[in-house]
């Protein structure tokens, strides 16, 4: 899991995965019909089966990037730490963790009660060869996380600690959510961890272990009868993902009784549709992320703040909730501190005001003229990429494109196939990105990314030093409280200079039966109710 950006196919920080092998188990059978027997729908209490519109790209669960390898690999691969509906972390294989010599180590203490699935106990040893291949091989987005990591000192089967080279209060959180923790005496016999394509004979200490493959079609878990965090372990036998090619036909199939959940997020359209069925039952789901417009800080004349501050007026950002959300999102008052977060929300913030004459003015004092008449500002017509895929962006796209002209402004839309639209973001090939976040859960370590000079996924070129001096401050801290303040400024100075402009924090509707029950809602998409604890203790009753 990472910070994943929305699409089809959500990709942690946009770095392209090759082909890999897909294996099936030792043990794998393929029946004829892919609707018999453990791939069935929702009949039986002893099998809880899943809508998906994707096939597992990688069964490695630190370098996966679909959202069903997050799926699938969360049931298989324990973190050091959960996440409760506001995104405080939670206990899971760790039991506690604090920071000692000033936060320049870490110590993190472990339950004692996980197992590998052949047998082995789960210990301070597997915790350890993760981060060290993790930070080695550089991989994924966790090694952009802990940019303070040096090493790692297990003091016994529970307890390790983490030598850092200056205090960073983000480190553990980091570590403890970001991190899935793999079998070492599997994972140190594969040469390089990050090409290790983990595709048959899975190790594995979750809830579930992979037992059935049927690419296009499903894949079949079985319970882990020992998984310590559901009393009794999980109340149901097999988790079973099946393949559609879409989440229309997952939500026909829903209505059908063939499968009792869909993974997906459903398109505020379609949840509209599935109110009012007495067969199913809707959760809504708070996301970790945003949805934007960033623009291209490095072109003229994108890079005076006038003309940023004139395109933020000129959007209607009620309409793009009303119309293309239909609702199903709410304002962060144009802060990149969402009120998902409530701990760290900046009462102050306010959102962009639906000005177009103001933006009108803002252009004028900036010395830009409508010379021919035509209601637009001669030079200005810029281009805004988005995935056109994404119908919710598709939509709102059309009303930023619209709102603008009232201002003056011409916006040529680019909707791009998903991997051109990445290559573009990535490369900084556009003047407006529009895009979202799926999950940003940890404000001083998302900003150093997203907004210090350089920043991995620093998309809009941003280069402030008084931002990048509030942001290492506020990771320098070793609690939440002393973040707060120099994070909350940071912020401020990101929507005060439109480094990026935060239009809505979608509300996610995610569907089941109404058979099934006793779900752990968790905030995202990548945890919605498709999450370890939440699937180990469902019931059908």
């Amino acid at each position: 899991m990472a910070l994943f950006r929305r699409g089809p196919l959500r990709r942690t920080l946009a770095v392209a995965v090759g082909t890999l092998s897909i294996g099936l188990a030792a043990t794998a059978c393929s029946p004829s019909n892919p609707d018999s027997q453990a791939g069935g729908g929702g009949d039986s209490a002893d099998r809880i089966t899943i809508g998906t519109t994707a096939d597992v790209l990688n069964y490695n669960p630190l370098v996966g990037n679909s959202r069903t390898d997050t799926w699938v690999t969360n049931l298989m691969y324990p973190r050091l730490m959960g996440m409760g509906l506001d995104g405080v972390r939670t206990p899971y294989l760790a039991s506690k963790w604090e920071y000692t010599d000033g936060g320049r180590k870490a110590k993190v203490t472990l339950r004692d009660d996980f197992t590998w699935s052949d047998g082995e106990k789960v210990t301070a040893e597997d915790v350890a060869f993760t981060i060290e291949a993790v930070a080695k091989e550089k991989i994924g987005v966790v090694a952009g996380l802990i940019p303070a990591y040096q090493k790692t000192t297990v003091l016994s089967p529970t307890e390790l600690e983490f030598q850092l080279s200056q205090p960073d209060g983000t480190f553990l959180e980091n570590v403890g959510f970001w991190m899935p923790v793999v079998p070492e005496h599997v994972f140190s016999k594969v040469g390089s961890v990050q090409k290790f394509a983990n595709d048959k004979d899975w190790v594995s200490a979750g809830p579930y272990r992979l037992t059935t493959v049927e690419r296009g079609q499903r894949y079949v878990m079985q319970r882990v009868e020992n998984f310590p965090l559901v009393e009794g372990g999980p109340k149901t036998k097999e988790v079973v993902f099946r393949v559609f090619p879409d989440v229309n036909t997952e939500a026909l199939a829903l209505r059908n009784g063939d499968i009792d959940l869909i993974a997906n997020v459903l398109p505020p359209a379609l949840a509209k549709t599935l109110e009012g069925d007495s067969k199913l039952k809707l959760v809504t789901v708070p996301s970790l992320g945003w949805a934007h417009m960033q623009y291209n800080t490095a072109r003229k004349p994108l890079d005076r703040l006038e003309v940023r501050q004139a395109l933020a007026a000129a959007v209607d950002y009620e309409a793009i909730r009303r119309v293309a959300l239909q609702g199903k999102a709410v304002s962060s008052n144009s802060s990149v501190l969402t009120p998902t977060l409530k701990q760290w929300q900046d009462p102050s913030a306010k959102e962009y005001t639906h000005d177009p004459a103001k933006a009108k003015q803002l252009l004028t004092g900036a010395g830009l003229k409508d010379g021919n008449g035509d209601g637009l500002f001669d030079g200005l017509s810029l281009r805004m990429i988005y995935d056109q895929a994404d119908p919710n962006i598709s939509k709102w796209a059309q009303l930023v494109r619209d709102s603008a002209k009232e201002a003056g402004i011409e916006i040529k839309l680019e909707g791009l196939e998903r991997n051109t639209y990445v290559e573009k973001y990535t490369a900084r090939d556009y003047d407006i990105y529009a895009g979202s976040w799926a999950i940003m859960e940890n404000p001083p370590a998302n900003l150093t990314l997203a907004f210090k000079c350089k920043g991995f996924i620093n998309y809009a070129n941003a280069c402030d030093p008084e931002l990048d001096r509030l942001i290492d401050e506020s990771r320098s801290k070793l609690d939440q409280a002393g973040q707060k303040g120099p994070i909350q400024q940071a912020a401020k100075i990101i929507s005060d200079k439109v480094y990026d402009n935060v239009l809505y924090v979608e509300e996610f509707t995610i569907a089941h039966s109404a058979k099934w029950s006793g779900f752990q809602v968790q905030p995202s998409e990548l945890l919605s109710i498709v999450n370890p604890v939440s699937l180990a203790q469902a019931t059908a009753g």
